[in-house]
């Protein structure tokens, strides 16, 4: 097949497409995702030049090698090391005891400490012992890691000074990782990372991509633990608002692929760094389906995606204003398109209904793969 014209400025992007039940019978044909459970037909190639995208062009898989011979050195190798990365399969995450194994999909329960999130504001807030018991129910649901968080990161929410938040979330990791739960901390602050860590937390989970705090990168390389760096439009100030976007899905792609590149300089190892593309985090429903829609892009950063559309204003938005408690099966919906897309986290509050839909996935997953 022929590379259509293509001006010397663009920049070029693989996205995994055409998804295949199992690669038996199909030698050659077909690539895996990341390592996992899912395995693909063809990549979508995708030109953008000045912010504009020139050209998109399905390319079978077995293909590739041949078009890549008709590019310059550069774009060429660009694409081969992304499509090397699309399909490598991605490292695991050391929580303390447990080992989580990123070649299927897991659950992370939300347990947040706050009087004020957009959810489940003053649920958990005031008896660590309480809190942490929801945090135990949420991994006898099947939870495989627990996101512990002291501030709520809803639109329009007060900031909390940095040592209210450690008093909130500091009681309940202790709980928690004490008795071999995995721990993440969502928090934006370098002096709550360094105490929850103290306290037992195995990973940071940055809605600022360590961005908001300037000693926030020091404090997770120090430590050498995982960190989930999330897109938001304006990470030094706050995680909504933002200029809005031309093309969400590319820009989110280049946004992410940047500051894990500066992640990476101030000596994090790239091995330990999670990306998450923000869902509803200074974006429109419109940008929100676009990134939900092209979620396999991010995969062609070689790193672990965790999904954060639990009963987010999105779902509510497309079933007539539907409130908070009645997202569920808007929910389980973009769980389960997280999880065909290949995205290793899924980050929920329904914890035990997002574990069944996912066995149930995972089913259909083991049964497509054994070519019967």
């Amino acid at each position: 097949m022929d590379l259509p014209a293509l001006p010397a400025s663009a920049r070029l992007y693989l996205r995994p497409v055409a998804p295949v039940d199992s690669p038996i019978g199909h030698d050659g044909q077909v690539a895996r995702l990341a390592g996992g459970l899912s395995w693909f037909f063809a990549y979508e190639l995708i030109a953008v030049d000045a912010g504009r995208r020139v050209s998109q062009l399905l390319v079978p898989v077995e293909r590739l090698p041949g078009l890549l011979g008709q590019l310059p050195d550069a774009p060429a190798e660009r694409l081969r090391a992304q499509a090397a990365a699309i399909s490598a399969s991605r490292p695991t995450i050391r929580a303390g005891e447990r080992t989580l194994r990123l070649d299927q999909p897991l659950v992370a329960g939300i347990l947040n400490c706050t009087p004020d999130s957009f959810s489940d504001g003053g649920k958990h807030v005031g008896d660590p012992e309480a809190t942490a018991q929801a945090g135990f129910d949420m991994g006898v649901a099947g939870a495989s890691l627990i996101d512990v968080g002291g501030e709520s990161t809803r639109p329009g929410a007060n900031a909390v000074w940095e040592g209210d938040e450690i008093k909130r979330v500091v009681p309940v990791i202790e709980r928690l990782a004490a008795s071999g739960v995995a721990v993440s901390i969502d928090t934006r602050k370098a002096a709550v990372m360094e105490a929850a860590l103290a306290a037992g937390a195995h990973v940071v989970n940055d809605v600022a991509a360590l961005a908001f705090d300037p000693r926030a990168a020091e404090v997770v390389a120090k430590a050498g633990c995982p960190v989930i760096l999330m897109h938001s439009p304006d990470p030094a100030h706050g995680p909504h608002g933002g200029p809005g976007y031309r093309d969400p899905l590319i820009e989110v792609f280049d946004w992410l692929e940047e500051r894990v590149a500066a992640v990476v300089a101030a000596g994090i190892q790239r091995s330990n760094i999670l990306i998450d593309p923000g869902i509803g985090f200074g974006k429109s429903l419109a940008d929100n389906l676009a990134l939900m829609n092209g979620l396999t892009l991010f995969h062609a950063l070689g790193l672990p995606i965790m999904l954060g559309a639990s009963r987010k204003r999105m779902v509510g938005a497309l079933d007539h204003e539907a409130p908070v408690e009645r997202r569920l099966g808007g929910s389980l919906a973009l769980a389960i398109k997280g999880a065909d897309a290949g995205c290793q986290l899924l980050r929920v509050h329904d914890v035990a209904e997002t574990v069944q839909a996912v066995r149930v996935w995972r089913g259909m997953k083991d049964h497509g793969l054994t070519g019967r």
